[in-house]
């Protein structure tokens, strides 16, 4: 019986070791956001599309469902890749991309996940609070939709405005 006992409980303890081996990666705090977000401008303006920056971290569970659903969902991963070339900024302990963010107006104000809207020449355009895509208990696929029909490139074009 003590035996059984022992081994249930190390069975227990060694839970949160196998759960900090699968931390999310989806943010590389050694990135050089700056050296990837004129890559993404460049493909951006190449390509037709937006910049979409999500700012965040690892570390931030918000981040990883928000990350998982727009990718995993294909409709979702569908319509942001038609108008956006996406860039992972990080904001961690490790680095906190301070300067970057500091030319984008401090969007971290708005806590995380925030995210940012470049148009093809790297200007911003937009910055987003997540937490307006959100409802209920998680984000909304709706709201994600619609916010990709306003700030996507075609909301720009200004061929879809003559006859009003």
């Amino acid at each position: 019986m003590k035996t059984t006992l022992l081994i249930i409980l190390l069975g227990f303890l060694s839970l949160p070791l196998a759960a900090q081996q699968t931390k999310p990666t989806i943010y590389n705090p050694a990135a050089d956001a700056k050296a990837e977000i004129a890559l993404a401008v460049s493909q951006a303006k190449a390509s037709g599309k937006h910049v979409f920056i999500q700012v965040g971290g690892n570390w931030c569970g918000w981040c990883i469902r928000f990350h998982n659903l727009t990718t995993q969902d294909a409709q979702l991963d569908s319509a942001f890749n038609a108008n956006f070339v996406r860039v992972k900024l990080n904001y961690s302990e490790e680095n906190r991309n301070l300067p970057l963010l500091a030319e984008y107006g401090f969007p971290q104000r708005f806590g995380f996940p925030v995210f940012l809207v470049l148009d093809g020449d790297g200007k911003l355009i937009h910055t987003q609070n997540s937490a307006y895509l959100e409802e209920g208990k998680g984000h909304s696929k709706a709201k994600i939709l619609e916010f990709i029909a306003h700030w996507g490139p075609a909301a720009f074009d200004p061929s879809r405005y003559k006859d009003e």
